[in-house]
């Protein structure tokens, strides 16, 4: 019997899901995951973070994104961000240097409120 440790039909290895590709609403490849972050307590994806723009693997932002902007599109074997590019390119970024952000809650409290979702931990 095999044991299935990274996909199911329904369901995905977090691991999985690094590096898939991310696409506009237009179907134009904009980037992929970075990661995805997962509540410690209560299991729930809580946002991704996506690295868009740069050039193996310099000058690149990564924009965290709240998970439930993205969506699996099979044809394209990627997730949609269904966001305007216009709120992709105002909304906060952060450079590999400045990573720290991720610890800080008022910035996920702006992350949340520029794409007027309620934060993952409410």
């Amino acid at each position: 019997m095999q044991i299935v440790l990274d996909e199911t039909h329904d369901l995905i290895a977090a691991e999985k899901v690094d590096g898939t590709k991310v696409y506009d609403v237009a179907g134009e490849k904009m980037g992929t995951v970075k990661s995805v972050m997962i509540n410690k307590r209560t299991g729930k994806v809580a946002h991704a973070i996506l690295s868009i723009g740069g050039f193996l693997g310099m000058g690149e932002d990564y924009h965290t994104v709240p998970w439930e902007k993205l969506d699996y599109d099979t044809d394209l074997g990627g997730y949609k961000l269904d966001v305007p590019e216009e709120q992709l390119k105002s909304a906060p970024t952060f450079s590999a240097e400045e990573v720290t952000a991720l610890n800080d809650r008022e910035f996920e409290h702006r992350i949340y409120h520029h794409y007027g979702t309620p934060p993952y931990f409410i």
